[in-house]
């Protein structure tokens, strides 16, 4: 078998594994609904009409707690939420998982952390994770006001748990949201997402 081949196969075989990373931006984003951390429901539809950011969250994951312990995740959902964006955070560990909280531990932590999502969606079922194969935490998703997925993946290009990283990393989440919201195309619109695996409930 020649080098080329060989490169050809390599390469058709990242493509399928990527594929199969999640679901794929240009698509109607799949509608769900969720009970947040107060108690109060929330479905996607709701909030059609609004920029809406998915982010799979778990408090003890080292690559989560990276972007909260340095405040930068905090610092991202006021950003975009004073700018009119909705920011859900969605917790899909199981019960019995890595990462399982409940409402009071999950009010509290966003208490502590000066967390600023819209809302903290509780997933115990792992059933909105599933909807979107969500794979690690963080994983991002931006939707767009027509419903549409426009983004998904990693939240930057420093796939460590180094603070210090953040500084100099490329924001995806940024850039997705910035031009979206100006009008012009999302230039990358799916990277691999780096993190934890999300904690799936068991069926």
């Amino acid at each position: 078998m020649s080098r080329r081949q060989l490169l050809s196969i390599s390469l058709a075989f990242f493509l399928c594994s990527f594929s199969a990373l999640a679901i794929t931006p240009g698509i109607a984003a799949p509608d769900f609904q969720g009970t947040d951390s107060t108690g109060m429901r929330h479905t996607l539809s709701q909030y059609r009409g609004k920029f809406v950011v998915l982010e799979w969250a778990n408090q003890g994951c080292p690559y989560d707690r990276k972007h909260y312990l340095s405040g930068n995740m905090e610092s991202l959902q006021r950003e975009w939420t004073a700018k009119g964006v909705v920011w859900l955070s969605v917790i899909s560990s199981g019960v019995g998982q890595q990462g399982y909280v409940t409402p009071a531990q999950e009010g509290a932590y966003l208490k502590t952390m000066h967390a600023a999502p819209t809302a903290a969606i509780l997933d115990p079922t792992s059933v909105i994770a599933r909807l979107y194969e969500a794979r690690t935490t963080p994983h991002i998703f931006v939707i767009d006001p027509s419903g549409k997925l426009i983004y998904q993946g990693a939240i930057d290009d420093k796939p460590t748990t180094d603070e210090a990283d953040i500084k100099t990393a490329h924001n995806y989440l940024n850039e997705a949201l910035t031009a979206a919201m100006a009008g012009r195309p999302v230039r990358t619109a799916i990277t691999r997402p780096y993190g934890c695996s999300v904690k799936y409930a068991t069926e």
